[in-house]
């Protein structure tokens, strides 16, 4: 028997490249309004159903950005269902997402990051601490995510020319450069540690010690113990550096839209978010030396 959603989820992993991650809450909201509709014996799904929904929602305590998702999700459904002329009309096309306040991305200071990585240096038994340095180093050096990190071949690597190929959301393939000092350590770590860790062969460019892939928890987890054995204050996360490699490009002076392709931002407005903070950084030194605040 057909089965519309599955054929959906489908085509967004085969077609559009959506993550896992995506495609699995896509698939759990999709579940959820149908399960909602057959507890409530919802004869048809009407404009008016939907806001019921999304009032039940709202009275559970969901976010408005798990809010926007579930909308979200339920549009692109339904303009899967209009192309492949399995429905005649889609009413979740008339509903609204709410508006969602934009949350300023948390950054460390230079010397916030020195700090970090010299914990690092110390934080770990000498194999760990080698691999850490090239993981902690590379994430703040390049920006790259968290996700596209662990999925890092050896193949993608050009040390020489201080490239590494990314494959980011929606499997977009780009370049992106990376400093010396980060290549150094790359280096050591993949003279030295790596072929150490691959007892499995494993074909990731970071193992763990077992030798298998290493892990986007791992390296979240990692970060934490590390973050407070530098004696920092802030909640510091793998996108923590991410945010921080962007701010402090812009401080210097880099221009918007060079940071936007290193970044892999598809759009130029979201790269936009770290203008706010570099001018809030700018406006806060002014008011603390200029002469006449």
């Amino acid at each position: 028997m057909p089965d519309p959603a599955a054929d959906f989820l489908t085509y967004l992993r085969q077609n559009k490249n959506y993550s896992a991650h995506t495609i699995s809450n896509y698939a759990r909201d999709l579940r959820y309004f149908a399960r909602h509709c057959r507890e409530q014996k919802v004869a048809a799904v009407t404009v008016e159903a939907i806001r019921d929904y999304l009032r039940c929602l709202s009275k559970l305590n969901y976010a408005k950005r798990s809010i926007a998702r579930c909308i979200a999700a339920h549009k692109s459904y339904g303009r899967f269902l209009l192309k492949n002329k399995l429905a005649q009309a889609d009413p979740w096309q008339k509903i609204n997402s709410p508006k969602l306040e934009k949350n300023m991305p948390d950054f460390l200071t230079v010397a916030e990051i020195d700090q970090l990585l010299d914990a690092v240096k110390r934080g770990a038994a000498k194999l760990k601490q080698i691999r850490d340095r090239a993981v902690y180093e590379l994430l703040y050096a390049s920006g790259i995510r968290v996700s596209e990190l662990v999925n890092i071949q050896p193949a993608d690597l050009d040390l020489a020319a201080g490239e590494i190929r990314i494959f980011g959301k929606g499997a977009k393939e780009r370049i992106v450069l990376i400093s010396p000092r980060a290549a150094r350590v790359l280096q050591d770590y993949l003279q030295n540690v790596r072929p150490v860790l691959a007892k499995n062969k494993g074909t990731a460019l970071f193992l763990n010690l077992k030798g298998g892939r290493l892990t986007q928890r791992s390296v979240e987890r990692n970060l934490v113990q590390y973050a407070k054995l530098a004696g920092l204050q802030k909640t510091v996360t793998p996108h923590t550096l991410r945010h921080s490699f962007a701010t402090h490009l812009l401080e210097g002076g880099a221009d918007l839209r060079v940071v936007q392709e290193l970044l892999g931002h598809s759009s130029l407005s979201t790269t936009q978010v770290y203008t706010h903070i570099t001018r809030d950084r700018l406006e806060k030194v002014m008011r603390q030396y200029h002469p006449r605040p």
